[in-house]
C-alpha cells in the first residue's frame, strides 16, 4: 500500500528476514531515540561508495540511542546481484553494524515510497517522519563534509522534529519486479 510520506507521516511497520536469517519487526527495532530506515541494495555505486560514510554515521547514531535498519527491495530476478544470498554476503565483506533486510515481495518499499538506492528516512521516537534527505554531501565534490543524516536525527532526537531544509539523496533507483 503506497502511502503520501509527507512529515510527521507514522512508519509503516513490516517484519522482514535479515541476512542472519532471522525474521525481524520494525517494532522490536526501532531505536529510543529515533530510527533511519535507508533502502540500500548490493550493486548500485551509490550505495558502494557510500558505504565507509553510512557505517561510521550508523555507530555514531546508534551511541544516541538511534537505530539503523537497511532494507533491499531490489528484484532479485532482473538483478541476481541483489538476491537474499548476495546480500548475506555483502552485509560480512562490509561489516554492516545495522540490521540488513530482505524486502522480497517489495511491499515495504512500495508503503516507503522508496525511490532510489540509497533513499534515507529519519524517524522521531514516536515513528513520525521527520527526515528524508540524503547522508551528506561528499559527491558534491566541496570542501568540508557536512554530515546531514546525523545533524538531522541529533535535532530530531532533541526536538522531536527535523530540518526545514532537507536535500533528497541521489541514487540508482529500486529496480521493480514487473
Amino acid at each position: 500500500m503506497k502511502m503520501d510520506f509527507a512529515r510527521g507521516t507514522k512508519a509503516p511497520s513490516f517484519s522482514l528476514k535479515s541476512t542472519d536469517e532471522t525474521m525481524l519487526k520494525l517494532s522490536n527495532l526501532a531505536g529510543k531515540h529515533g530510527t533511519v530506515v535507508v533502502f540500500i541494495c548490493n550493486h548500485c555505486p551509490y550505495v558502494v561508495s557510500a558505504l565507509d560514510d553510512m557505517k561510521f554515521e550508523a555507530q555514531a547514531l546508534q551511541k544516541e540511542g538511534i537505530e539503523v535498519i537497511a532494507i533491499c527491495s531490489n528484484d532479485p530476478i532482473k538483478y541476481p546481484d541483489d538476491g537474499f544470498d548476495k546480500m548475506q554476503q555483502f552485509a560480512v565483506q562490509n561489516a554492516f553494524n545495522f540490521p540488513y533486510l530482505h524486502d522480497e515481495d517489495q511491499s515495504v518499499a512500495q508503503a516507503y515510497d522508496a525511490q532510489c538506492t540509497p533513499d534515507f528516512f529519519g524517524f522521531n521516537s514516536a515513528m513520525e517522519l521527520e527526515y528524508r534527505g540524503r547522508l551528506n554531501n561528499r559527491r558534491d565534490g566541496g570542501t568540508g563534509l557536512s554530515r546531514e543524516l546525523y545533524d538531522a536525527m541529533m535535532q530530531i532526537k532533541e526536538t522531536g522534529k527535523g530540518p526545514d531544509q532537507q536535500l533528497p539523496s541521489i541514487g540508482c533507483s529500486i529496480k521493480w519486479a514487473d
